[in-house]
């Protein structure tokens, strides 16, 4: 029988140090979090779920990189 993982991805959570992410991975030994000011982190599950607490926030809109118009060469 699986063990249901103790966040499901895209769960919006709150850490006591990283503030506020989103899931993007759970099992039953790791989390992967996206945190809005400190990038993605890998944590081992047993040791930081008491830091962690859901959020009733709305996960944040995925920003798109912006892209470069390549200068115009020189016709000669």
């Amino acid at each position: 029988m699986a063990i249901k993982p103790a966040f499901a991805p895209s769960a919006q959570i709150e850490h006591t140090k990283y503030g506020l992410g989103s899931v993007v991975a759970c099992n039953e030994e790791h989390v992967v979090i996206k945190f809005d000011d400190h990038g993605e982190k890998k944590f081992v599950l047993s040791i930081v779920l008491p830091n962690l607490k859901k959020s009733d926030r709305q996960p944040p809109a995925e920003k798109r990189r912006a892209t470069r118009k390549k200068a115009a060469q020189p016709v000669a």
